[in-house]
């Protein structure tokens, strides 16, 4: 590990004055950069720690969003109960991150910045555009079963983004919101990550000292039911092969409201709203569920090990709206029961 200079700082101007520009780093719960600079992947001369920030707190405001600080960890996160009763995508996707231990340290902010796991971008060695632009992308013509991507991809980069909680965001939509010393910012969730394109090295839409200061989610939709379903190679503590995250809302037994994201399969969190147009008005059935999934795969393109990742999103896809419907549908039923 190279030598780098250290400071805390306890409000978020001196946080941005300390930073001072591209060669430094903010670091929170440190679960994705302490691991890279140990690689000497990021190599960073000034780490500024910004766990005292007052940015912790949880949010209704008065339009229907919810406020989340950028401190707030993964845990408290998934089981604040407007979360679990509003966004229940959202506490389903955290609840099948990582593990208990680093989702009682990982953050909203840090979530929402952490890199890919392609190995050929760890391994410091290989030729990455991401790490080195310019050098290549080994995990084209290499090992590209798991952590790489079928949609987004570029002839420079085709990692996926390893976040299960924005896939959720993304479905539920959510704004970034970010600070930095020429001011504040508020960017939409679905163009803060960056397709990779001819420079896979810029990942998302941050400049300078930016730091995110907060997320706002979406308005919950009204009637929504939602479903998370990470497809992975194990249970515990895995990447996702595929992950679909669905909010339906219906009117009888037709669809009047859907959103889709998709994970494991895509160079950033992937909103499928072709699908999600493509179902409104239409029944709830499998039938219905299978054009969605074909529409978000549409444009995939298969590497050399991960063309099995088509059929499987495909699935994963089905499975989010099946469940999601299931709920809804249960739920009318017992409304119905009630009045009985």
């Amino acid at each position: 590990m190279r030598e780098f200079d250290y400071s805390r700082a306890d409000n978020v101007d001196s946080a941005i004055s300390a930073h001072g520009g591209q060669a430094s780093a903010y670091v929170a719960g440190g679960t994705t950069l302490i691991d890279l600079v140990k690689l000497d992947v990021m190599q960073p001369d000034r780490i500024v720690d910004v766990n005292r920030l007052p940015l912790n707190g949880i949010e209704v405001l008065d339009d229907g969003r919810l406020k989340i600080g950028a401190m707030v960890r993964n845990t408290a996160l998934a089981y604040h109960p407007r979360v679990e009763h509003d966004y229940s995508v959202l506490s389903q996707a955290l609840l099948q991150g990582a593990s208990r231990q680093l989702r009682n340290r990982a953050t909203t902010a840090g979530n929402v910045m952490q890199r890919v796991r392609c190995p050929y971008f760890r391994n410091g060695v290989s030729a990455c555009n991401k790490r080195e632009p310019g050098s290549g992308c080994a995990a084209i013509g290499g090992d590209n079963r798991s952590v790489h991507a079928v949609l987004g991809t570029s002839e420079a980069c085709i990692a996926t983004h390893p976040s299960d909680m924005c896939v959720a965001m993304a479905a539920i939509g959510a704004t970034v919101h970010v600070r930095g010393s020429s001011g504040e910012r508020a960017i939409d969730f679905l163009d803060f990550h960056r397709l990779p394109g001819d420079t896979p090295h810029i990942e998302h839409d941050l400049e300078g000292d930016e730091l995110i200061t907060h997320v706002t989610l979406d308005a919950p939709i009204k009637g929504g039911h939602a479903a998370y379903i990470k497809l992975r190679d194990r249970s515990s503590y895995q990447f996702a092969l595929a992950s679909s995250a669905a909010i339906v809302a219906l009117d009888g037994d037709t669809i009047a409201a859907a959103r889709i994201a998709m994970g494991g399969v895509a160079t950033k969190p992937w909103r499928a709203q072709e699908a999600e147009n493509a179902l409104i008005g239409q029944p709830a059935t499998l039938e219905s569920f299978e054009k969605a999934a074909a529409i978000a795969m549409q444009g995939a393109t298969p590497y050399k090990d991960n063309a099995f990742k088509i059929p499987l999103g495909r699935k994963a896809v089905v499975r989010s709206l099946r469940d999601a419907t299931a709920r809804a549908q249960n739920q009318d039923q017992g409304r119905d029961q009630g009045q009985n």
